[in-house]
């Protein structure tokens, strides 16, 4: 029961990583047929292979384990490029609370899991310019997560 309520809260977390209501549609989900070391390592090249910069990887399992729940391997992976990332919190604050961006990460059983909020549901906004770069990094999400899903 603390496993299967582990990964609700996870969900739930990454769900108000966004502080926004969310469904299904607004998360973006690849089950990686490989173990977490194995997908730890793939994801840092393929994030390399779409012009991405690893910014860091925090561990988020540490304060779950010591309040007695069984967990697997769970990470959060902060990505981006740096010089993107500089201009827009100029240009547009109110991204700054979202930026770099995060996948997170969490082997289950000799799979892996990755999950990250559709960057495209974060702000409804009229601004071409702003959909176009949201646009952009849904679709470098759905290409790292298709790469992810192949062996």
């Amino acid at each position: 029961m603390k496993h299967k309520f582990f990964w609700h809260a996870i969900i739930l977390g990454l769900l108000l990583l966004a502080g926004l209501p969310a469904t299904a549609e607004d998360l973006l989900m690849a089950r990686a047929p490989m173990t977490f070391p194995e997908a730890m390592l793939k994801l840092q090249n393929t994030l390399k292979k779409y012009n991405h910069t690893l910014s860091r990887v925090q561990r988020v399992d540490i304060g779950l384990t010591s309040k007695g729940y069984k967990t697997d391997k769970y990470r959060i992976v902060f990505y981006g490029q740096a010089d993107e990332i500089r201009q827009l919190a100029d240009e547009y604050p109110q991204l700054t609370p979202y930026l770099p961006h995060k996948i997170a990460i969490f082997a289950e059983e000799e799979e892996t899991m990755l999950v990250a909020v559709n960057p495209e549901i974060l702000f409804v906004t009229e601004d071409p310019k702003l959909q176009a770069i949201l646009k952009k990094w849904h679709e470098d999400l759905q290409l790292i997560f298709k790469d992810m899903r192949e062996d």
